[in-house]
């Protein structure tokens, strides 16, 4: 059917129709081949400017016919013609030349017509092209998680009372960055999950803001948090000797004091059967834990950057140290009181 419709088309619109759609499907094609590095499609972007060339080519020719048009009478029939040349001028005089102005009409007419092809189907050439980068694609890959920016709601009383809290939110979108697999020598990976939640602290009766913010991935898990107590980093690491934290190290980062160390997570089984009833709570995999004053004079309060895996592997520290530097510009210091 589109053949036959082509075909119904004058000369100087059916050829410059199809090499515009030609030349643009050809370059098009062979674009993604040499991108994807397709060889079927390099083949098929090969006969496309092929035909292209081919059509260039006839029309070409045409234009050169037009333009020196060739002789063709015989000589008996030139001197027929010149014999007869009086009396045909006597009755309907002289014979339009090549150049008088319905001929130029004509041409003018031609090529106005193979220019309004050549620009509708250009622009229909250039929508075509231009679309995959202005509609949604259906490409499949995974694509990192990303921080909820639904409602908000509303911040408990204890971050109202609190000077300048970071919320849970901001830790996440300081948290998820798009360096943070590289940070953990997983570079390859990718966010699997990123949430947040602007929590109190425990057995505080909801006095103590605790927002956190957490982003996991196949092979790690980081946990961020900043609980806004009165406990600084001096006296929080006289209980971790008390405890059961191992591998303890005290260091500065961004001129804060902070601390390294070790413990295990809790790891629950809940059992959604008839019962519904839960396991006991068992110890999980080991943690590390850097926690950072939230300014410089340590007049109380922490930043807690927690780094695990369901395998038990831990990264470096340093790994830690690189998340704290990014992360904690983003947390406004605790102002004095």
């Amino acid at each position: 059917m589109l053949g036959f419709l082509l075909r119904l088309l004058p000369f100087w619109v059916r050829e410059p129709l199809l090499i515009a759609v030609g030349s643009v499907l050809g370059v098009r094609i062979m674009y993604l081949a040499v991108r994807d590095h397709d060889r079927v499609a390099a083949g098929l972007g090969v006969v496309f400017l092929v035909f292209t060339a081919i059509r260039v080519y006839a029309v070409i020719r045409a234009l050169r016919a037009r333009r020196n048009p060739s002789p063709t009478a015989s000589a008996d029939g030139a001197a027929v013609d010149a014999a007869a040349q009086p009396q045909a001028q006597a009755e309907t005089g002289p014979r339009p030349g090549p150049d008088t102005p319905k001929k130029k009409e004509e041409e003018h007419n031609a090529w106005g017509q193979a220019f309004a092809a050549v620009a509708v189907f250009g622009a229909l050439a250039a929508a075509l092209w231009l679309a995959p980068r202005f509609t949604p694609s259906d490409d499949n890959t995974t694509r990192p998680a990303s921080c909820s920016g639904g409602t908000h709601e509303e911040l408990p009383k204890a971050y109202k009372d609190t000077p300048r809290p970071v919320t849970g939110e901001e830790l996440c979108k300081a948290l998820n960055r798009p360096e943070l697999a590289k940070l953990l020598g997983t570079p390859e990976e990718t966010a699997t999950t990123a949430s947040s939640s602007n929590n109190t602290a425990p057995l505080t009766d909801g006095k103590v803001a605790e927002p956190e913010a957490e982003v996991a991935f196949d092979t790690y898990t980081v946990n961020v948090s900043a609980t806004y107590n009165k406990l600084s980093i001096d006296q929080y690491v006289k209980l971790m000797k008390f405890g059961d934290e191992k591998d303890i190290k005290t260091l500065t980062v961004l001129g804060r004091p902070a601390v390294l160390a070790s413990d295990h997570t809790m790891r629950l089984e809940i059992n959604l059967g008839s019962g519904g009833s839960g396991g006991p709570v068992e110890e999980g995999p080991l943690a590390r834990t850097l926690s950072v004053a939230l300014d410089r004079n340590d007049r109380g309060g922490y930043c807690e950057i927690t780094v695990w895996s369901t395998s038990g592997a831990l990264p470096n520290d340093s790994a830690l140290l690189d998340i704290a530097e990014k992360v904690l510009p983003r947390i406004p210091e605790r102002p004095a009181r």
